[in-house]
């Protein structure tokens, strides 16, 4: 009798690592009634001009396929907003592929450089997403810390350069960062790019908090959440600002502005953060023509295209006045005012995130074992959803006394959460 032939199933790839942790605290969270302060989406409205754009866009019958590597008017803005924000030129032709939002335009990006056994060195903490973009490319990852201090979070140089050798491939960074909350400085950014020219590698970064980064003033600790004390019950209460004398709101700066790496940059980014419509999954990458071509490749067969209406209703988006930006920074900046000394009080240590919108602590004043416990209590018996720190990191330890909080939230949701964070004091 012959033997019957058994085959795996499951590919060592997809074994190799887990479903989102982020997305799986929202079901925790809608599980437990518990307030969502773990996945970065807003829960409050897209912009209503964004979104009759795209009703308009459907009732036009922008249906079908679009081109595959994007609508024309939105590739057309996506150069204009380029232009002003960053002073770059870009060709809409040869150097734009619209994605599936950012996510789809790092794993294409990489799938269309990286060959296997390649190293593409990863910041860590990093944003989940990464590591299965290393393997699924197959990719080695490359891990280097960065480090936190009351002056924010950075990376040794002596480290990073260790990490560079002849099968680096690429380096990934986002900036400003998640789940740190860290921007990187131009003399940082210029570090890692002689590093790129020397070792010709490509840096993917991941820019898609580009219009969130706040100045360096630091709220008073002094505010209460009773309704007497606001001017208007939806609204947080203002706290008053310690500005240091040196305080500035610091530019966004893209690698690929830095000397000698517009031709080794791949720009990722996306409409869903700046315009709070994470949920239309269009992003798009930025690279140099041949890099471009071999992008469009890969995502041709991954996704075909990103939704043709929603790119029309992108292409206004990205038009909108520089006063839509500021007052989206000064929006976040009033949000982040507010959580950060509430986490501060209830015994979380943190410090102000320069940019994004997340707010990595410490928890090891709890007393809990890890990460994963006080996540599962903090849902379950306080009901607050947050993010297991450990989920951001390749050793699990370095993120075992750590979670992250996102703040891009209705005032009334950050308000219900600071009111149930009390019962940890």
């Amino acid at each position: 009798m012959q033997t019957k032939l058994t085959k795996n199933r499951i590919s060592k790839k997809a074994a190799s690592f887990t479903e989102s942790v982020i997305r799986e605290m929202t079901r925790e969270a809608v599980k437990y009634e518990a307030v969502n302060l773990g996945q970065g989406f807003p829960d409050f409205a897209a912009p209503e001009d964004i979104k009759r754009k795209a009703q308009e866009a459907i009732a036009a019958d922008h249906n079908q396929y679009a081109i595959t590597w994007g609508v024309k008017s939105f590739r057309d803005a996506i150069v204009e907003k380029t232009k002003w924000f960053l002073n770059l030129d870009i060709d809409a032709e040869t150097e734009i592929t619209v994605t599936c939002g950012s996510t789809e335009g790092m794993i294409a990006g990489m799938m269309a450089t990286v060959d296997a056994g390649e190293e593409v060195v990863v910041f860590e903490p990093f944003y989940e997403n990464y590591a299965p973009d290393a393997i699924l490319s197959d990719a080695v990852p490359v891990h280097v810390p960065l480090y936190q201090t009351a002056d924010g979070w950075h990376f040794e140089k002596d480290e990073l350069r260790a990490a560079f050798n002849e099968r680096t491939k690429a380096i990934i960074i986002c900036n400003p960062n998640n789940p740190t909350g860290k921007v990187f400085s131009r003399e940082e950014l210029e570090f890692i790019a002689d590093l790129c020219k020397e070792f010709d590698a490509i840096c993917f970064t991941d820019e898609i908090y580009e219009h969130i980064i706040y100045d360096f003033g630091l709220p008073i600790l002094n505010f209460g959440l009773n309704e007497n004390q606001q001017s208007d019950e939806n609204r947080l209460p203002l706290p008053q600002t310690i500005q240091n004398p040196k305080s500035k709101i610091q530019n966004h700066i893209s690698m690929a502005q830095i000397d000698g790496m517009r031709e080794r940059t791949v720009v990722v980014n996306s409409l869903s953060k700046t315009y709070s419509v994470t949920g239309w999954r269009v992003g798009y990458v930025i690279a140099p023509p041949d890099i471009t071509s071999a992008i469009r490749k890969v995502h041709d067969f991954l996704t075909v295209g990103a939704a043709n209406p929603l790119q029309h209703a992108g292409a206004y988006a990205l038009g909108l006045p520089a006063s839509y930006y500021a007052e989206l920074q000064k929006e976040y900046q009033r949000k982040r005012d507010f959580i950060v000394p509430v986490l501060q009080t209830a015994g979380f240590k943190c410090e102000m995130p320069q940019g994004a919108y997340y707010v990595m602590t410490d928890i090891s004043d709890f007393g809990f074992r890890d990460d994963v416990e006080f996540t599962k209590y903090l849902i379950r018996e306080i009901g607050v959803a947050v993010v297991p720190g450990s989920s951001f990191y390749h050793d699990k330890t370095l993120g075992s006394q750590k979670v992250r909080f996102c703040f891009c939230k209705k005032d009334e949701t950050l308000r219900a959460a600071a009111e149930r964070l009390q019962k940890l004091k």
